[in-house]
């Protein structure tokens, strides 16, 4: 047997053609003007278009068919897309408006608990590579879900409405979307399944049409991310980057709304010798800083002290968070790493208990940094900064079952 002796080769091996023929051209925007050329910034590229090569089929095939629903982890300590938050973990499953699904397991302790259905997306300016640019239509959040003495709980998902936990679908509805989000290193994220209730036959196995489908929807998402990402935020998503090292305000959206969190972010760059002061009112509700490289890829949270919560950043006595970037550890307990980036992105999200806070910046010297700050400051000492290593590494695999 060889090829042509069977009647779909001619179009399989095309539709491989073409995939790797744009992968070759994502691999191109590694380059871009962008991107810092330094060795640690050009990597930092590449390996996040690597990670996504290795999701591209998790969901252009593997977890695409509607009628046999799977949860997929969108992002997590190897994998980074869409400006993803180190305090959240993401998953989604494919489904449509005419089936009805059941979601069941253990709510956890996260603090921030959201299950969105995702609507129609409409590719064309201003909508983001798929699998993004769904609108939100219906969510249920950690406080409004009955969930049992025992920490179990059963959420349906379209069809006719069942009890407290349901939430509608419509025509439109092709994915769902759940998020957590974590503030303590201690808190347990919740362990969830998805099915269809009417399953009654097997998954059937790929036809050639499917498979050629899939090719070149991974194909397009490995194009879409590279091409998109930075330029897609500073175009549409308010980040200024003729202005870098300054927070635009927060605004919420009826999306926002819905997704249960509002967002804002701050382009930054970021010299040798220089340190950026990123400071705000103390607030109530759950906020998180997550920062990422250039392509909105969060940094490695997994071992670095990259993203910050209420419960894991000090305040000093005048009521202010002052969070202090900087590419070698300065002592003071609120460091932000760079991974030696020159460039990348800060990101602070408010989960909508009270009002979002108004940050600001301030650029100054690396040696004049603790003259810049409080007297009462809080530091760390090197002892101390690899005790909270453990800590942020240990609570990244709890939330992770890594």
């Amino acid at each position: 047997m060889a090829f042509g002796d069977c009647p779909d080769d001619a179009a399989l091996e095309s539709a491989w053609t073409a995939f790797c023929a744009q992968l070759q051209s994502a691999g191109a925007q590694v380059f871009k003007d962008a991107n810092a050329a330094t060795a640690l910034q050009r990597v930092d590229a590449l390996r996040f278009l690597t990670q996504n090569v290795g999701q591209a089929f998790d969901l252009a095939l593997e977890t695409r068919d509607t009628r046999y629903p799977a949860l997929h982890a969108f992002c997590g300590p190897t994998r980074k897309l869409g400006g993803d938050c180190g305090d959240f973990t993401y998953q989604q499953a494919w489904i449509d408006g005419q089936s009805t699904y059941r979601l069941t397991g253990s709510r956890g302790t996260a603090r921030f608990f959201n299950v969105t259905v995702q609507g129609a997306r409409t590719p064309g300016p201003g909508v983001l590579h798929e699998p993004f640019g769904d609108t939100p239509e219906a969510n249920i959040s950690g406080e409004r879900l009955d969930v049992g003495a025992d920490g179990q709980f059963e959420l349906y998902i379209g069809g006719a409405q069942r009890g407290p936990n349901w939430l509608p679908t419509t025509v439109d509805s092709r994915k769902l979307f759940i998020r957590q989000g974590f503030d303590r290193w201690d808190e347990l994220p919740a362990q969830i399944r998805i099915e269809r209730v009417d399953m009654s036959t097997p998954k059937p196995l790929p036809t050639a049409e499917v498979m050629i489908e899939a090719i070149g929807w991974a194909g397009d998402f490995v194009t879409g991310l590279m091409s998109d990402w930075p330029e897609f935020p500073f175009s549409y998503g308010g980040v200024d980057a003729a202005h870098p090292n300054t927070f635009p305000r927060v605004d919420t959206t009826g999306a926002d709304a819905k997704r249960g969190r509002a967002a804002a972010n701050m382009y930054w760059e970021l010299g040798p010798d220089q340190a950026l002061i990123v400071e705000f009112d103390a607030h109530d509700g759950l906020w998180m800083l997550t920062n990422m490289g250039v392509f909105f890829n969060s940094m490695d949270y997994l071992y670095r002290p990259v993203s910050y919560t209420p419960s894991r950043a000090s305040t000093d006595a005048d009521g202010r968070v002052r969070l202090v970037m900087a590419h070698r550890d300065p002592g003071v307990r609120n460091w932000l790493d760079t991974q030696g980036f020159e460039r990348g992105n800060l990101t602070y999200r408010h989960m909508l208990e009270g009002q979002p806070a108004v940050l600001s910046t301030r650029l100054v010297g690396y040696g004049e940094l603790l003259g810049a700050l409080p007297a009462d400051t809080a530091t760390v000492t090197e002892a101390e900064r690899a005790a909270e290593m453990w800590q942020r590494f240990r609570g990244i695999r709890r939330r992770y079952v890594l």
